[in-house]
């Protein structure tokens, strides 16, 4: 099995921070996450899922990270490489972002962002799964890259896979 170098945890950009989680991310990501629409637990399950997504990337090497604004210093969602449905010698990137924070460019300077770091990790390709409904997620990983590969409908519907060869 290929070895991969560590990808860096704290990223920055000219307008963005990408960082390790924090506890007191909680309350925000809960948020987050309940703008979906789809039903939250609770800031307790959120804590949870902070120390399980610390876990993983302590095992994996790879990070989701949150994202704040430089100069406001607010927390508007996250960004990072995961396995999800792919692996990780070729995870995915996947990110969301608060509803007001979209249409200002966060999402594709963050993912640009990630995409450099896992570069840097000497990996040779990526993934992302996406709805066939999300247009403004294809717009962003057209903006970095991106290619459409297929199809496919799971549990969770319909999604397009697109993939990014790396340097």
């Amino acid at each position: 099995m290929t070895t991969y170098e560590t990808m860096a945890y704290h990223l920055e950009t000219e307008r963005l921070i990408l960082r390790p989680w924090a506890e007191s991310d909680a309350a925000e990501l809960h948020d987050l996450v309940a703008e979906r629409g789809k039903g939250v637990g609770t800031v307790e399950h959120i804590r949870t899922a902070i120390a399980e997504l610390l876990a993983a990337t302590e095992t994996t090497g790879i990070a989701l990270l949150p994202i704040q604004r430089r100069e406001e210093g607010d927390f508007i969602g996250y960004c990072g490489l995961i396995i999800g449905r792919s692996t990780l010698e070729e995870p995915e990137i996947a990110y969301e972002l608060f509803q007001s924070a979209h249409g200002h460019g966060y999402a594709t300077e963050a993912a640009r962002a990630v995409v450099d770091a896992a570069i840097a990790t000497e990996r040779k390709r990526l993934w992302s799964t996406v709805g066939t409904w999300n247009t403004p997620s294809f717009r962003v990983l057209e903006k970095i890259g991106f290619e459409r590969h297929h199809v496919a409908t799971d549990d969770r519907g319909e999604h397009v896979w697109l993939t990014r060869e790396l340097p």
